[in-house]
């Protein structure tokens, strides 16, 4: 297991940590083919390898979770349609929750002499996340019979990454808030018996940080993640007196790049061990329920995300690592 009198068995606990930050953060990596090691994990010294490959699929088994809990699905939680042209618009909070699995690595051995693919207990959580949205109308569309087409919203979020640090754990983005920037093209405007159908597309990109976690002498480094977000929906809903209905369909793409360090039995390795990277697209499904007060709205939303392929060396117990994930949203928003 490791050097004589220095077993090496702090390094699970601080994958857990890393991990743990993970699902705060959001870090996915680009997994290697299924009994192949990932490129910089492969060419490391055989201290690090173990140790390099499981931090590596550990964040890529949270990658597609983490990153739905972000984006959730409507762009605004309980809208079809556009706002309605300039002077309306609309800011809410909106806490987002995947139905995930999360690795459970704290009695997982890792060993010092070359990687060994293990199959990992999971735990059942809800990953969360809680995001800032704001719509501005900008254009009520152009007159069409009955109703209005294209008119135009623009959307903006907010997601705020804290600096934190324990004897653990030392969270460091670079900024900690990230605006996101997107828009909202109507299709048709809600009216008589009408649904409003509108066009969205959003870009998040999440602050670039870094995260050590440490145990003992150990540690595990994920320097300048740096994750971006594409994502577009076509949504419709139709009020009916004071509750609200929508439903729509959607394409998540993430992309993210990382490195990878690590401090094992008092020996630290040069520069990154790895550099591992993502793109992966998914397709996302959700249907909202509103209830409509004067001047606020409370809405709630269910969907579904799925797609894409994450081989990894290591196995997780469970569902693999691209599986399909339920997820649930719920928010307040004040509407002008």
């Amino acid at each position: 297991m490791g050097r004589k009198g220095s077993p090496g068995l702090h390094v699970p606990r601080t994958i857990a940590g890393v991990a743990l930050a993970g699902s705060v953060i959001v870090w996915p990596a680009r997994a290697s083919a299924q009994g192949t090691l990932s490129a910089g994990c492969q060419t490391a010294s055989v201290l690090y390898q173990d140790a390099c490959q499981k931090t590596v699929d550990v964040f890529a088994y949270l990658a597609p979770q983490l990153a739905t809990a972000i984006a959730g699905g409507n762009a605004t939680l309980g809208q079809g349609g556009t706002l309605g042209g300039l002077g309306h618009f609309t800011i809410g909070v909106r806490a987002n929750a995947v139905d995930g699995d999360v690795p459970k690595i704290d009695n997982t051995a890792i060993s010092t002499t070359g990687a060994v693919a293990d199959t990992l207990a999971v735990k059942r959580v809800a990953v969360p996340m809680v995001t800032a949205d704001l719509g501005i109308g900008l254009f009520k569309g152009l007159p069409l019979g009955v109703t209005r087409v294209l008119g135009v919203d623009a959307l903006v979020s907010a997601l705020y990454v804290p600096t934190y640090n324990s004897n653990s754990v030392d969270v460091r983005p670079d900024h900690p808030l990230k605006l996101g920037l997107g828009g909202r093209l109507g299709i048709l405007g809600e009216s008589g018996f009408l649904p409003g159908i509108s066009f969205t597309y959003l870009v998040r990109d999440l602050p670039q940080t870094s995260i050590i976690a440490t145990s003992g002498t150990d540690s595990l480094r994920v320097q300048n993640l740096d994750v971006s977000t594409r994502a577009w929906r076509v949504v419709a809903g139709k009020h009916l007196l004071f509750l609200g209905i929508a439903a729509g369909v959607g394409q998540d793409h993430y992309r993210a790049s990382t490195s990878v360090g690590a401090e094992v039995n008092g020996f630290s390795s040069a520069g990154s061990l790895a550099s591992p990277s993502l793109s992966l697209t998914r397709t996302n499904y959700f249907g909202d329920l509103s209830f409509n007060l004067p001047v606020v709205t409370i809405a709630a939303e269910v969907g579904r995300i799925a797609g894409g392929v994450l081989p990894t060396y290591n196995a997780f117990a469970g569902k693999p690592a691209g599986a399909g994930r339920l997820y649930g949203s719920a928010g307040v928003r004040i509407r002008i």
